[in-house]
């Protein structure tokens, strides 16, 4: 009688093991992040002259806090001028009077409405000289990746600990009645 509960609880605790693995192997990552919806100007444009600010609007509003947006140009300096601000789904920057013919490149860090860091660029290219003083030149040490917190360490730890208490269960003996 004994042996026929313990085999009992064992399919129980495997049959939970095995389905909570399964489940697991079906999370991935969350995609509901900020999308960036437009740019002042737009990604890819050719443009004569330079609008007072640069844009990027998303599909959701922003954190004030930490937004990052930078215009550099072919020569490799800065040109934008001043810090970021945000205001509802648009993070803007004073851009003024850009300087040689070429790429510019928009690169943006913001915060989505959900806490995670959103990053990415955007390209214009002006077709006629301007008369623009450059900023300094651009920081090369930017970050990568994605910023968000890996799910892996959670996965090993849920394995571990249900592994221990699998392990504990079996190993505790149990009283007779």
């Amino acid at each position: 009688m004994m042996r026929r509960a313990t085999l009992t609880s064992v399919k129980v605790i495997a049959v939970g093991l095995l389905t909570m693995l399964a489940s697991m192997l079906g999370v991935g990552p969350a995609s509901a992040h900020s999308v960036v919806l437009s740019s002042n100007p737009e990604n890819g444009a050719q443009i004569a002259s330079a609008p007072e600010r640069v844009s990027v609007t998303f599909n959701e509003a922003l954190q004030e806090s930490f937004a990052s947006l930078t215009v550099v140009g072919p020569d490799g300096n800065l040109w934008t001028k001043g810090e970021p601000s945000v205001q509802g789904a648009t993070v803007s920057a004073e851009l003024g009077e850009l300087g040689q013919v070429g790429d510019y490149t928009v690169a943006f860090r913001v915060t989505s409405a959900d806490g995670h860091p959103v990053s990415g660029t955007r390209t214009f290219t002006l077709t006629q000289e301007g008369s623009g003083t450059p900023g300094a030149a651009a920081d090369s040490s930017g970050e990568s990746g994605s910023g968000g917190v890996p799910l892996w360490p959670f996965v090993v730890m849920g394995v571990l600990v249900f592994g221990a208490g699998l392990w504990f269960a079996l190993r505790t003996p149990r009283e007779r009645n």
